[in-house]
């Protein structure tokens, strides 16, 4: 039912508080929006705009489609230089609900971003030819990603590598020269363990007499 009112025949209160509620409401649209948006990139790799630097505290302020998210310090590069007005690569590491609205922890150092790029850059990958089994990072100077194949006229290693290192290069540079070691992955201990220290030969692999996660090389 349509009922006409002579909106000048109400007070000051009443119209400002009808104005707060209007405005209540778009807010908390947007807010759901915004966690729409992340929640969608939740543990994806996402390409980011630099919309400002703190020159600070170094913080980075990112437009994530429609969606703000700050980038700290510490989950920079370390060495890296964002410029505004450039894109970025982040990993989207967790979102949450806080008072001031959803915000979405990112991150350039996690170790899952490296293997979302190897997801994006390796189509073995991405159908589930290839499994990466474990990664490990240290953000800056060296990856170690160990794979497997689940076919065996497929190379883990060198698909991973492409031809004349295409792929991992183009990982390599995303990551501002950070080394990559792609290894072949193991049950056996002694095995993966041997090859995670590669291009070093290992002579014996002895892993701890009490069941520890420990072994010693020689």
């Amino acid at each position: 039912v349509g009922v006409l009112l002579n909106t000048k025949d109400f007070g000051r209160i009443a119209a400002q508080t009808a104005r707060n509620i209007i405005r209540q409401g778009i807010r908390d649209g947007e807010r759901g929006q915004m966690m729409q948006e992340f929640e969608s990139r939740h543990q994806e790799l996402v390409s980011a705009l630099v919309d400002q630097v703190d020159p600070r505290t170094g913080a980075a302020t990112l437009i994530i489609g429609k969606a703000e998210a700050v980038l700290p310090k510490s989950e920079q590069v370390p060495g890296e230089t964002l410029v505004e007005g450039t894109h970025v690569k982040v990993y989207v590491a967790d979102v949450k609900e806080t008072e001031k609205g959803p915000r979405a922890m990112i991150s350039r150092i996690h170790p899952d971003l490296v293997k979302r790029l190897f997801e994006t850059e390796v189509p073995e990958i991405y159908d589930g030819t290839v499994e990466i089994k474990a990664v490990s990072r240290e953000a800056v100077s060296r990856t170690k990603i160990a794979v497997l194949s689940h076919n065996p006229d497929v190379d883990a290693v060198g698909s991973c590598i492409g031809s004349h290192g295409a792929r991992v290069n183009s990982i390599v540079s995303e990551l501002g020269g950070e080394k990559v070691d792609i290894v072949e992955y193991s049950d056996d201990p002694k095995k993966f363990v041997a090859s995670a220290l590669s291009p070093a030969s290992v002579l014996s692999v002895e892993p701890a007499e009490d069941g520890s996660r420990a072994c010693r090389v020689t």
